[in-house]
């Protein structure tokens, strides 16, 4: 593609890369038929091109952008399924995470737009603020269900939740190895024990999960927001985390049982790409980082019962960090029947905060994957993002289970929540 941006936009790093990545583009279709908004509706608009060539006007005009351009660049997933199958090589992500910072600072949305984003940033970051957004909106049940609109819709999902009460203490172990376990956000309020059955599943393997103090939410949440300002914050934070503690005694590897967030922390040296101080030190930081199905290896187990597991691989594994058979691997390994969901590339429709601010096109998408999973006749989905795990979980899905969970209990750990047998 050809671009107009000026020397002095150029000096921006964010804009440089923009650029690189434009002029890389030669607008062939062929990420089109990758992207779910796109098989969904089929609107150029909703798809990896056509947002391209409004996210290049919008940021070579400058200012504010149109109410068009807004929507179609809010209704992507940030899947990032268009760079797995680009033959370019265009790097999707620094357009549309550039885009979108711009229309944060920008553009002027919709008080009740406004707000539900403030919800989202200052409430899902934070597991006591959610543990008790989620208890009130239980409490409130019966009206959450007539609220209207995206409002409503959020009261719903509050509502239909039910946190896991499992204690999340990750039991000390004397294992040699040791890797840095980042706490996270919505996980620890949602699903805390999947992180203390990752320990323990590490534990057999040799290596000690050691929770990483002062570290928090990692800050996917705030930057796919375009909140590139808190997104830095949180970054600091896990970053001077990680240097305290290591200090005192290295780590092997830093660790997040949520494949979404590994994928932000292994791309913190592009959030500081215009600090260069904070680039080189997220860049030594972003090197240690693993999923967990990187670090947990294969090891052969007797489970309670062989089960069929369907295996959804979450796209910021697939398409994000572009890790591929680790999580088939380590399932077949435990004894179990590994089931390949068809349409697998397709996003479920979670995609972070996605499931709350485009609930129509989230339910499309997970209906879709929903049909291919019933298809597969399985009796249980694994996964390795709470994203997926949580929206996919209903009254007309299998039980949806971290990789950690079933690996866990297929090795002789307790069994986990909802698995029936």
């Amino acid at each position: 593609m050809r671009t107009h941006f000026t020397q002095a936009q150029l000096c921006d790093p964010h804009l440089a890369q923009v650029e690189h990545n434009l002029r890389a583009c030669v607008h062939c279709g062929i990420c089109t038929a990758t992207c779910p908004t796109y098989v969904l509706t089929g609107d150029e608009r909703d798809g990896p091109r056509g947002r391209i060539v409004m996210m290049q006007a919008m940021l070579e005009q400058g200012g504010a952008p149109s109410p068009e351009t807004v929507h179609h660049i809010d209704r992507c997933l940030s899947c990032l399924g268009c760079k797995t199958a680009c033959p370019s090589s265009v790097d999707y992500a620094r357009l549309v995470d550039t885009a979108r910072a711009h229309i944060e600072t920008h553009y002027r949305r919709p008080l009740g737009e406004r707000m539900l984003r403030i919800f989202v940033a200052k409430v899902t970051t934070h597991p006591a603020r959610l543990r008790a957004g989620l208890a009130l909106a239980r409490v409130f049940a019966p009206l959450a269900r007539r609220m209207p609109g995206r409002l409503g819709h959020l009261a719903r999902m509050g509502a239909s939740v039910k946190p896991s009460r499992t204690r999340s203490e990750v039991a000390p172990t004397d294992a040699a190895a040791r890797v840095a376990l980042m706490p996270g956000c919505a996980q620890a309020a949602l699903a805390p024990q999947i992180d203390a059955a990752a320990a323990r599943v590490l534990a057999r393997r040799g290596i000690a999960a050691v929770a990483l103090e002062g570290a928090g939410c990692c800050g996917a949440l705030d930057f796919h927001l375009g909140r590139e300002k808190a997104a830095k914050a949180w970054a600091k934070r896990a970053i001077e985390a990680f240097e305290r503690e290591s200090a005192k005694q290295p780590f092997a590897a830093v660790l997040i049982t949520a494949t979404g967030c590994a994928a932000h922390l292994k791309d913190y040296a592009n959030l500081f790409v215009d600090e260069p101080e904070w680039a080189a030190r997220a860049a030594r930081f972003a090197a240690k980082v693993r999923d967990f199905s990187e670090v947990a290896q294969p090891m052969a187990a007797s489970p309670p019962r062989r089960l069929r597991v369907a295996y959804h691989a979450a796209c910021s594994l697939q398409h994000g960090m572009k890790i591929a058979g680790t999580g088939e691997a380590l399932i077949a390994a435990a004894g179990h029947d590994v089931l390949a969901v068809p349409e697998g590339h397709l996003c479920c429709g979670a995609a972070g905060s996605y499931a709350i601010l485009q609930p129509t096109l989230s339910g499309q998408l997970r209906a879709r994957k929903m049909s291919n999973i019933a298809g597969l006749a399985a009796d249980a989905v694994a996964g390795g993002n709470i994203g997926c795990i949580t929206h996919l979980s209903g009254p007309d899905s299998p039980p949806i289970l971290h990789l950690a969970e079933l690996l866990d209990w297929s090795e002789g750990g307790p069994k986990p929540p909802g698995l029936a047998g």
